[in-house]
């Protein structure tokens, strides 16, 4: 059985981030093809193209993580009817210097969960544009907006609606459907 990396990128920064609790359910409903990881955001200092030419330590192993994995998932929540900032600055780090663009080629796919009824709908739709002109194949579908009510997902990552635990483990199983497509044309470089 083949398996596949995927880091994942929580969109908040906030400890007690619904989606950082989405992201763990994700974990768990995965398919045993697919070892998820997070890759933290949280240490990045703002992004300058003056870092262009020597990028600080934190930022070299940030674009390493992203290098060594197979796959990538965001897992964002919606700030100001758009992607968070510190998402965006990561984003922006790993697309750089121009010609070293991590997501290049990578699969990628979006979810996100918010308490409001069209969940993250419209930070999503902001970050699919950004991911197209990073050149990252992005699964289309299943189109994942979660509605959080509280304890929707326990601390330790459980979904306590049968509904909703169900549709996430299609969800990630369409994901992982969705990587072997893609890097069976686009297969990584070793």
């Amino acid at each position: 059985m083949a398996t596949y990396k995927v880091g994942y990128f929580v969109g908040s920064l906030s400890s007690t981030s619904i989606n950082r609790l989405l992201a763990k359910a994700l974990v768990k409903l995965a398919p045993p093809e697919l070892v998820l990881s997070e890759i933290a955001i949280k240490d990045l200092p703002l992004y300058s193209q003056d870092y262009d030419s020597d990028y600080p330590p934190v930022a070299r192993a940030f674009k390493q993580a992203i290098a060594d994995v197979d796959a990538v998932l965001f897992v964002t929540p919606e700030f100001n009817r758009s992607i968070p900032g510190g998402l965006k600055n990561a984003i922006d780090w790993a697309s750089r210097p121009w010609g070293k663009n991590s997501f290049a080629q990578k699969p990628s796919a979006v979810i996100g969960t918010s308490p409001g009824a069209i969940g993250t709908a419209v930070a999503q739709q902001s970050l699919r544009g950004v991911l197209c002109f990073c050149n990252s194949p992005l699964m289309n579908q299943v189109e994942a907006y979660i509605q959080f009510k509280p304890e929707l997902i326990t601390p330790d990552g459980e979904v306590t609606d049968e509904g909703t635990k169900k549709f996430l483990q299609t969800y990630m199983t369409e994901l992982h459907a969705f990587i072997v497509r893609v890097l069976t044309v686009l297969p990584r470089k070793t």
